[in-house]
């Protein structure tokens, strides 16, 4: 099993990264370049690079486990200021560029808002501007992901996906899952198989690259996106485990992105990263009642 969890990319980069993936129990992370609110990026430091590959050999962490984020500001969706959709396309280009440095395979972008503009419009630009970007020779894999709906977000059905991928002309792009998103674009995370079946039959399983593991906040099909930590939400710890542990994705990285907690899961006062914790439950496939105070207990003590 290929498990793992956002982690920073400080002042240490990809190093920094690595080690804090390890401190977690993790064998798989994901990371953005900068912030994700942001295009502020700071030249990649190649000694760091190559200190971090190190570190995940000896620590068993393949590099198709790796998992870069485009920062959410990148909008393919939306052209009517072609100057910032051109910013998009040329911004997604560096983050790859910048991955292909770091010998980072994927790169998981959320495709875009339509904004004022037709849904199906927004599909089209989107594929257009991944027809841009993309070289038939890229080492690293954009992977689109699949999204809740909210507003006027593109891509939150298998079908939306698909239009995308049938407008490409390069056939090396993949499918990031998202087990929360899913839920509130209306899939029914219960039946987690015959999703699966959907999905092949669709777009091809073969295309999911990466799966991001949330429990949500919100009753199925509300499109609103809100993360919970896991068995703390409406899809529950079982229903997780199944996702986490179904064979077709056996050799595919999960990456958990729940929220961080303070002295109750949404204090905001303060907030600790619950991935050691999580991944420990995940491990021993027993959920854990007390993961707020063995949280705080933890980090308290440090």
């Amino acid at each position: 099993m290929y498990l793992g969890c956002h982690v920073n990319f400080g002042s240490e980069q990809l190093l920094g990264s690595t080690k804090q993936a390890i401190s977690y129990g993790a064998n798989a992370f994901m990371f953005y370049t900068g912030a994700p609110q942001n295009t502020i990026r700071k030249s990649l430091n190649d000694e760091l690079t190559l200190e971090a590959l190190k570190m995940m050999k000896e620590n068993n962490i393949l590099l198709q486990n790796i998992i870069c984020h485009a920062p959410y500001i990148i909008n393919l969706a939306n052209k009517k200021d072609p100057s910032k959709w051109e910013f998009s396309i040329n911004f997604l280009r560096n983050e790859i560029n910048r991955c292909e440095q770091m010998q980072v395979k994927y790169i998981v972008v959320h495709p875009g808002s339509a904004v004022e503009i037709s849904k199906e419009e927004g599909l089209s630009n989107i594929s257009e501007a991944l027809n841009l970007i993309v070289k038939e020779d890229d080492k690293c894999m954009i992977l689109l992901e699949t999204m809740a709906g909210k507003g006027t977000e593109c891509g939150s059905s298998l079908e939306e996906i698909k239009d995308i991928l049938d407008k490409v002309n390069f056939d090396n792009i993949g499918v990031c899952l998202d087990s929360c998103h899913l839920n509130d674009a209306g899939y029914d995370m219960t039946k987690f198989d015959e999703f699966l079946n959907e999905f092949d039959e669709i777009i091809g399983i073969n295309k999911i690259k990466c799966v991001h593991v949330n429990d949500s906040k919100n009753e199925i099909d509300t499109h609103k996106d809100r993360h919970a930590n896991i068995g703390y939400g409406t899809l529950g710890f079982e229903n997780i485990l199944n996702i986490i542990y179904n064979e077709r994705l056996k050799d595919i990285p999960k990456i958990l992105e729940t929220p961080y907690v303070g002295k109750d899961i949404d204090d905001k006062s303060r907030d600790y990263a619950p991935y050691l914790f999580e991944i420990k439950m995940i491990k021993e496939k027993r959920f854990n009642k007390n993961l707020i105070k063995d949280i705080n207990e933890y980090y308290n003590k440090k």
